[in-house]
């Protein structure tokens, strides 16, 4: 497999040209394969027989890797195939054996503690999909208390909310393994539920010292898998009102209702569908009563609770190899180069009637951002340190000013540059351009067409985008991010007036671009875009 890019790391194959027992010229192309930046052909360079085919279509593989043999009809191929395996091989032994040379001879088998006969284990529960741990707020059951199988047994804070945590176990509290105001790890031990004065301690000291634990066969521990898997087959029991409809409410919310004397149907549940929780009832205040002689008011009619008629759902897309290359490329650049930002807005009417004035003699039609990509060619003989690249122990100071002009697909984004821009008129830089962008969006750009950019601009005008900041496309030291032209009222002499203005946001590495040079470098190009005429000096 071919480096085809300079940002290539692996390459698709499209399809296949020739097929195995096929001649092949050493100018043929014998297959099509999509990099990170377009869809290329490679050609083989040998003249002979197609022996094998490495990588089938549809799948990717390694620069350098082996994609096809080519040699004389009938020669013996495998011999070139068996060394890459016993390369491969070889590999695999020496990591085998240094992942075994790393093993401490502590792994071997150690004694096993078991849990006592009639005792069960109470682990942190997962009470949301981002939880790691949980902060124990209060006990509502101490050590000797005895606890039925629906008793909340605890009040958990988790990331998300403060919940509480049923045991599903019966028996007596043996064990409280985290004090309030503490926080477990999900699935650390809590506490130990089991017959009036089992003795656990030894199951304890076990755990405390990280030894292997097991539950004898008489004895069991519950996880909290199969703690909600029996919450799923035997839900808790519901009570019902008055109208015969169901209350779903927490045991702790029941007992709490039932010591306050309260009617626990008349309480309203602010928990997962309507479930009524501790909350709810510390908060119920219950209703003056109706003055004899007055008629008590026609209650509000209910809201109808909503029925979900959808499910949650989602697709995964594989990633194209252009969107690979993308969030490698530009997360290297975000998260290494320092960048900082600077905003400027340009009075475009000038360049409005300019851009008018040249379109009805220029062979080509003269966009917005022609005219913005020779006003940053320009500005950039005057602002060389701009056109430059960091390199670790140096800045390369670009000698050649070749923009590069952001191009959006369906599949990302990728830049065409247009070379020594500075030297090119409008017309041939809008004919460059067209003609790149046409080539990009049909995947036949070529590497010298998408390589060796020393400035980017991005412009996202066309889509009425006012403004935003672009990262830095690597090697570049900065990149200019464009709006839209915005009509805008501004004050006159005479009074008030209506002003063309489009803001630019230019992105800097500090490594190698100070405030003052990026600072400079806008400067000069407003003085253009304001006075379009001065770049034709």
């Amino acid at each position: 497999m071919p480096l085809l890019s300079d940002t290539m790391t692996e390459g698709k194959i499209i399809q296949w040209n020739k097929k195995v027992g096929d001649k092949v010229k050493s100018d043929d192309a014998i297959a099509e394969v999509e990099t990170d930046k377009a869809t290329m052909e490679v050609v083989g360079y040998e003249e002979g027989t197609l022996l094998y085919i490495g990588v089938k279509e549809g799948e990717a593989a390694k620069v350098n890797d082996i994609i096809a043999i080519v040699g004389k009809k009938g020669e013996d191929y495998k011999s070139i195939l068996g060394e890459e395996v016993s390369k491969v091989s070889s590999d695999k032994a020496v990591s085998s054996k240094k992942e075994n040379d790393r093993m401490p001879a502590s792994a071997e088998k150690k004694p096993v503690a078991t849990l006592p006969e009639g005792a069960k284990v109470i682990r942190m529960p997962l009470l949301s999909d981002t939880m790691t741990e949980g902060k124990i707020i209060q006990w509502n059951k101490k050590v000797g208390d005895a606890i039925k199988s629906d008793d909340a047994i605890a009040e958990v804070e988790t990331d998300k909310a403060t919940m509480e945590v049923v045991g599903y176990e019966e028996g007596t509290l043996l064990y409280v393994g985290v004090k309030a105001g503490e926080a477990a790890k999900v699935n650390d031990i809590i506490a130990i539920v089991g017959k009036k004065g089992t003795d656990v301690s030894a199951f304890i000291e076990a755990e405390k010292n990280k030894s292997s634990v097991t539950t004898a066969g008489h004895g069991e521990e519950k996880s909290i898998d199969s703690a909600l898997e029996k919450s799923e087959i035997e839900p808790e029991p519901l009570e019902h009102s008055l109208d015969g409809s169901r209350i779903k409410a927490s045991p702790l919310a029941k007992k709490l209702a039932a010591d306050k004397g309260i009617d626990i149907s008349k309480i309203q549940g602010s928990g997962d569908g309507g479930r009524i929780i501790k909350k709810d009832v510390d908060a119920y205040k219950p209703a003056a009563p109706i003055a004899e002689g007055i008629k008590a008011a026609s209650p509000a009619r209910p809201v109808q609770p909503f029925e979900q008629t959808g499910k949650e759902g989602f697709e995964d897309i594989p990633n194209t190899q252009m969107r690979k290359t993308i969030a490698r490329r530009l997360g290297e650049s975000k998260f290494t180069a320092p960048h900082f930002y600077l905003t400027m807005e340009i009075n475009m009417d000038n360049a409005i009637t300019s851009r008018a004035a040249i379109n009805e003699i220029s062979p080509v039609k003269i966009s917005f951002n022609d005219i913005v990509i020779k006003a940053c060619a320009m500005a950039l003989r005057q602002h060389p340190a701009v056109n430059s690249s960091w390199m670790g122990d140096f800045i390369r100071i670009n000698k050649h000013i070749h923009i590069g002009s952001a191009v959006a697909m369906p599949e990302g984004l990728i830049v065409p540059v247009i070379r020594f821009a500075d030297q090119k008129s409008l017309s041939q830089i809008a004919a460059e351009a067209k003609a790149l962008y046409d080539k990009a969006r049909n995947k036949k750009l070529q590497p010298d067409e998408f390589t060796g950019n020393t400035f980017t601009i991005s412009n996202l005008g066309m889509m009425d985008i006012e403004e935003f900041t672009a990262i830095i496309n690597p090697p570049d030291s900065a990149i200019l991010a464009v709006g839209r032209i915005n009509e805008i009222v501004i004050k006159t002499k005479e009074g008030f007036g209506v002003a063309n203005v489009m803001k630019v946001t230019l992105s800097c590495d500090h490594r190698s671009v100070d405030g003052a040079i990026g600072a400079a470098f806008l400067q000069t190009v407003k003085k253009f875009l304001e006075n379009p005429v001065t770049m034709l000096i």
